[in-house]
This record gives structure tokens, sequence and C-alpha cells, in this order.
């Protein structure tokens, strides 16, 4: 069937208007960062593509993209945890992703093994203690933690929390499932309160007295540190940083990225979009809004993290969070972390 038009001018106006429609990325992210408004916006400028957002929980995007398999209403999706990328990758949701850009920015080990999706940040699960209260040795991994010298002395948030279960299902990785147990069991009666609230307020709590350690995003130091509240940016001052160790690797890591979405209308542009934030200079700037570590190993990192000290990141036990995230919320439950 051909579209008529009355006129040239009509004609014009059509085309135009369905270009200006096509030049588009639509995003499904549970990311939640101010940062990434600017660089989606700066996205924009360079490329012309506008990027529509839908924000949600990760299990609540997984399940609107299975029910939108068929017609998908999105093209680039977006989650902060890597089990969500395996998880959204084994269900058939992802297309692979077929950039060189992205295979040059991004190490082999922070991209998905079928090609699906890719890291563009990375964080680090650390811990925190009371710099004034604390004297003599120091813990050294998240075993360390576990031990009956900790009791009562311990501050971590909620076994609800993805960052949580990506630590354990990491632990069930390396050491297995009958020492992730006896690991959570140990940590669970060290707490010197129930879990409660978010990895700032773990810190705020520390600075007040209420324990002496913390389990704590790195990334989390670097919004109490650059934050508006005095209180904020005192607690931050407060506390030192251990990076921990698990079993013989390095410190737990887990990553926000993303996939192109399977039949996505817009797929081009979701994978110009993915190719920016993997690209040196955002890495850059999100190292310097959100204090994520950038993926990219040319990139230098800013003092703050410097002064953390040198990660070694546990490459490892990324592409088994996926595989374990179920396990460790049942062992959790089991050991009546809540």
């Amino acid at each position: 069937m051909k579209t008529r038009f009355s006129s040239p001018i009509a004609a014009i106006a059509f085309f135009v208007g369905f270009l200006a429609q096509a030049e588009e990325v639509r995003l499904y992210s549970e990311r939640h960062y101010d940062a990434d408004k600017e660089v989606f916006s700066e996205f924009t400028d360079k490329t012309g593509i506008e990027v529509k957002v839908v924000k949600a929980g990760a299990n609540e995007l997984i399940a609107r993209l299975k029910s939108e398999k068929n017609s998908p209403q999105a093209d680039l999706y977006i989650t902060s945890d890597a089990a969500s990328l395996t998880k959204a990758s084994k269900a058939g949701l992802l297309a692979p992703l077929k950039s060189e850009l992205i295979n040059a920015a991004v190490p082999q080990a922070l991209r998905g093994k079928q090609d699906t999706w890719a890291a563009f940040t990375m964080r680090g699960r650390i811990l925190v203690y009371a710099k004034d209260r604390v004297k003599g040795q120091l813990p050294k991994s998240y075993q360390d933690l576990a031990s009956p010298e900790y009791r009562g002395n311990l501050l971590i948030r909620s076994s609800t929390s993805k960052y949580n279960r990506s630590l354990l299902a990491s632990i069930i990785a390396i050491q297995g499932k009958a020492k992730a147990i006896q690991w959570a069991t140990g940590m669970k009666n060290n707490f010197a309160r129930p879990p409660q609230g978010n990895d700032r307020d773990q810190v705020r709590a520390v600075a007040k007295g209420i324990a002496d350690y913390a389990i704590v995003n790195t990334y989390y130091l670097g919004l109490l540190k650059n934050g508006e509240s005095q209180e904020d940016r005192d607690a931050h001052a407060a506390v030192g940083v251990i990076l921990p160790t698990s079993g013989d690797r390095g410190t737990h890591v887990n990553i926000s990225g993303g996939g192109i979405i399977k039949g996505a209308k817009n797929s081009s542009n979701a994978r110009k979009l993915l190719e920016y934030l993997v690209s040196e200079e955002v890495q850059r700037k999100y190292q310097r809004l959100t204090s994520e570590y950038a993926v990219s190993t040319q990139v230098e990192h800013e003092p703050l993290q410097k002064a953390w000290g040198e990660i070694n990141p546990d490459l490892e036990s990324i592409h088994e969070l996926g595989v374990y995230d179920q396990e460790a919320q049942k062992i959790f439950n089991m050991v009546g972390w809540r």
C-alpha cells in the first residue's frame, strides 16, 4: 500500500518526522544515579539520538523483558548487578554486541561469555573501620570478619541487598556451600544491630560509635565525601578503608553493565550508546561523579580511589554471581540473616 501526500511539503514533513522518531534509544535501567542523566544528555548532544529511560528494579525489568520478548519495547538493558545480566542472557533476552570498540575497551572478564553484555563501571565491596577506635592488626579478608573476635562489632545492610547476595554468591563460587554457610553464620553472629539502612547508613553508624566495622560499596564513600551534609563528610573522614580478600582471590567486585535487547527496533543506537558508556571519556566522568571504578585499564583512578589502596579485583567470580544468586539467598534465610 502506497502512502499518498497532499503536497510535497506534507511528504517532507512526514519523512522528517519519521527520521526524528527513529533517532532514539529506549533504555530499561536499574541504575538511579544523577550522573547517568548527564552522560545520556551529552550522548544526545553528540549523536542526536534521544535516550528514553524507564527505571525499575532488576527483577521487575527482567520480568518485563520476558513478557515483551516477542515485541520488545526497549533497546538496551542496563543494571548494576552482574547476576542480573547473566540471568537476562541465559533467558535469551540479549543479543550479541558485535562491537570491536567494546571488545577493545572492556577486559574480557568484564564481558558476557556469549558477547551479550559488557560492564562500564565497577565497584568493590569493602570494609571500613573507625580510625579513632581500632588499633593494632586489622582484618584482611571477608572470612576474618566471621571470627568471634568481631562479635557485636559489625554493621551491614539486609540480605535482600543484591550487593550482599553477590558477595555471598562469590564465596560459594570460591569456597563452596559449606564454607559459605559457615561464613554467613559467623557474620550474622557478629552483627552490632539487625541489618538496616543502606551502605551510607552503615558508615554513619560507625562514625557514631555503634560499631567499629562495616561492609559497604566503595562508591558510597565518594557520595559521603562529596555530599552536601557536613555530617556525611565527617562520617567519611572518620573511617579507614580495607580492601579485603576472599579465599585466594582479591576483593569482591560487582559491575554496572548493559546488553542490547534481542529484537530491539533501535539496536544500532543501543550499540552506539553502550560504546559511548565504555569510552575513556565517560569512564573518567563516572569515576569523578560517582566514584565507581572505570573498567578500562587505560583510565587512571581518581585520587580518592587511590587513597583506598590498590584494588585487586576478583574478576573470576563475576560470571558465577548469577549461578549462585538464589543459593545465596537461601543461605541467608537459613542462618537468619534478614
